[in-house]
């Protein structure tokens, strides 16, 4: 009979039907069942959110794993590891008492660990002459040979669940940064459409994901855009195909070299546009500056400010961290990129700020990038501001700073 594997708890801890029945099903496996422990563990490590586990949890099965002096999980073996709390403190790195506890506890109530409680609720063994273990009380581990096939048919679909995941998002983001440059190809060279309209549509969607979002809506998100992709391309491909003059120089063997081969404001090959207008029928002609008074040079705030104020542009610096204002440069070049924004948006923001001030711009945009519909547009409305001298990134760091929590930032030296 079965009733032989069935016990109750010591003290006040309550029995449950569930409990009844894990004991039950743990006492069907047979004699000959062997099971690796440690693979079992990490199935038990890769599908710990299925169960709900915690990492304290884990730290606590792989101690009392370490009790059992084989590595097979099996009845011959003896499946139930009698430990004080101190022992399993000191093999669970120094967790604390009633810390270890809960996570014990966590353990029983999903099921893949059951107690063994003696009379006194205390944890030992009966030996016989020969030292060999007759009864033990303490914790059994039957239920992780029992449910060792579900574990690692969880922990398949987990690992299935998070490729499916990761590749969603890989192909969202190579959607969005489609419809971005399409668009913005669209509108840098002149093709007929209410482009804008599409820049709302694609800012829309993309407010709507959130921060984290879960697999199901980077789907959903996907689904969105590549609808726009399609529409956008068909828009596209309507549109009447001119002859480039650009190409004519080229078959007449003239040379048209950029007038900034290693400008620091972009660090990627810059198009047509950016290398300025070629006119017709003369190579040789430069490009016609802008007629206006230009406003005074903003002043570049000091560089530790700007990256207290903005941290999450390190993320794209250096793996040491942005020491220095040429780094924080090259990485505002990189987030430009992913926020969409058009190289000669952002040229005209380093002519009209300076290079140091642009690279701050950026920063900022990227801490309020989930409130921003169009980097690019809010980017363009600050340059209009600056070149009407009606712009200071002052304002923009200290909402920053406040954001993050420093009510009173203290000014840091530039790199």
């Amino acid at each position: 009979m079965q009733m032989g594997h069935v016990t109750t708890p010591f003290g006040r801890r309550p029995m449950t039907l569930a409990l009844v029945k894990g004991q039950l099903q743990a006492g069907e496996i047979t004699q000959t069942v062997k099971v690796e422990k440690w693979k079992v563990f990490r199935d038990v490590c890769e599908a710990r959110e299925r169960f709900g586990l915690q990492d304290r949890s884990l730290t606590v099965l792989d101690a009392l794993l370490t009790f059992l002096p084989d590595n097979e999980l099996s009845e011959e073996n003896g499946l139930v590891v009698f430990p004080s709390n101190a022992q399993l403190s000191v093999r669970a790195h120094g967790i604390t008492g009633t810390t270890l506890r809960r996570h014990l506890t966590a353990l029983v109530e999903v099921g893949l660990i059951q107690r063994r409680d003696s009379p006194n609720g205390k944890r030992y063994a009966h030996r016989s002459r020969d030292g060999e273990i007759e009864q033990a009380f303490g914790f059994d581990l039957r239920p992780l040979m029992a449910r060792a096939a579900e574990i690692a048919q969880v922990a398949q679909d987990v690992a299935a669940e998070r490729i499916r995941f990761r590749r969603a998002k890989e192909a969202l983001t190579i959607c969005r940064r489609d419809v971005r440059k399409l668009i913005t190809a669209a509108i840098e060279e002149g093709a007929a459409g209410d482009w804008e309209a599409f820049e709302e549509i694609l800012g829309g969607v993309l407010g709507r994901l959130p921060r984290y979002p879960s697999r199901m809506e980077v789907e959903e998100t996907l689904d969105e855009l590549s609808l726009l992709r399609e529409e956008v391309i068909n828009r596209l491909d309507l549109q009447p195909i001119t002859e480039n003059m650009g190409g004519n120089d080229i078959q007449n063997g003239c040379h048209i070299q950029n007038s900034k081969p290693e400008s620091i404001y972009e660090l990627e090959p810059s198009s047509e546009k950016e290398q300025g207008e070629k006119l017709r029928g003369n190579p040789t002609t430069q490009r016609v500056p802008m007629v206006g008074k230009k406003a005074e040079p903003l002043k570049a705030f000091p560089l530790g400010m700007v990256l207290r104020a903005c941290p999450q542009i390190n993320d794209y610096g250096p793996p040491s961290g942005i020491s220095h204002w040429r780094e924080l440069m090259t990485a505002a070049v990189t987030i430009r990129s992913m926020l969409g924004v058009s190289p000669s948006a952002y040229e005209e923001a380093c002519n009209a700020m300076g290079p140091e001030n642009a690279a701050a711009a950026m920063a900022c945009i990227l801490e309020r990038a989930n409130f921003i519909n169009s980097a690019g547009g809010y980017l363009r409305d600050l340059t209009r501001r600056a070149e009407r001298g009606e712009f200071s990134l002052g304002p923009m760091l200290m909402a920053q700073l406040r954001a993050n929590g420093e009510t009173s930032p203290s000014i840091g030296k530039a790199g």
